[in-house]
């Protein structure tokens, strides 16, 4: 493949992604809005750009094959703030992408897009959205954004709900968790499958609680190894105190099934900050 881009670059996920991604290209564009990301790998580019400003976002889709847009605020803020970064950005992902013929782009979606529906049900790739935050509104936008240029331009996606892909540090984790290595597994057979159409899927490791059906997704030929299992003595271990009125426990969502609209879902959860250093 001729060239990448990848946003979001400078963001903890992106930092996984920017090495293999390197791999898989000629030239991979990394873009973020930081003003630089360190060393760069062996074929990469980073150009600091914002998602917000269209112009900036079609110049550095010149030339591109595909798209990994992983770039966003990734955290419940206010709707003005998610509309700017998320939503117009995402915009402008897909406009640019259309103008500059590019084959297909991998969104970062994620499951607050459907985050409202109960633990007890596991829910499929194709079950209406049901937000849980503006955040998980702005990920529905986007989805359907990816269809509209889907049906009307052609530009294949494949929508990545990702549950949650940090180190595994609560019980809810033992379902949600998504590996870094599968992470990277997910987005490759993303880019290197021959024909994807409009594909959404969720992003999950192999984990013993999965609470999701990826089975209608099949065609993406993802298949994770990892398996928060490994995890579950550990976790229990802490006693973590669940009573079954715990919104935070009863929805897909978690806990930004329980924090009211605008309010930070991140600052009540605890995620560890392992970003890869090149």
């Amino acid at each position: 493949m001729k060239k990448l881009v990848l946003t979001g670059a400078a963001g903890r996920l992106g930092s996984y992604l920017r090495e293999p991604l390197s791999q898989m290209c000629d030239e991979l564009i990394s873009t973020d809005l930081s003003d630089d990301i360190g060393s760069t790998y062996s074929g990469e580019r980073y150009v600091k750009g914002d998602l917000a400003n269209f112009d900036e976002v079609n110049a550095i889709m010149d030339g591109a094959n595909m798209i990994i847009h992983f770039g966003a605020l990734s955290d419940e803020d206010s709707f003005d703030n998610i509309l700017n970064s998320n939503i117009i950005g995402s915009y402008n992902v897909w406009e640019a992408a259309a103008r500059n013929k590019v084959d297909r782009v991998i969104y970062a979606s994620s499951i607050h897009a459907v985050g409202m529906y109960p633990k007890n049900q596991q829910i499929g790739v194709n079950v209406p959205h049901k937000p849980d935050t503006f955040y998980g509104l702005a990920k529905c936008f986007a989805e359907d954004l990816a269809s509209l240029y889907w049906d009307k331009k052609q530009i294949e996606a494949v929508c990545l709900r990702i549950l949650s892909c940090a180190k595994v540090t609560s019980s809810r984790a033992l379902g949600s968790w998504l590996s870094y290595d599968d992470l990277i597994l997910l987005v490759k057979r993303s880019i290197d499958t021959p024909t994807t159409g409009f594909s959404v899927i969720y992003g999950v490791s192999n984990n013993d609680r999965n609470p999701v059906d990826n089975s209608e997704a099949s065609h993406l030929g993802y298949r994770p190894k990892d398996n928060a299992e490994i995890f579950a003595d550990a976790i229990f271990e802490k006693s973590e105190k669940i009573t079954k009125n715990d919104v935070g426990q009863i929805y897909h969502g978690g806990p930004f099934s329980a924090i009211d609209l605008g309010e930070s879902g991140k600052a009540i959860m605890q995620i560890v900050d392992d970003k890869k250093v090149n």
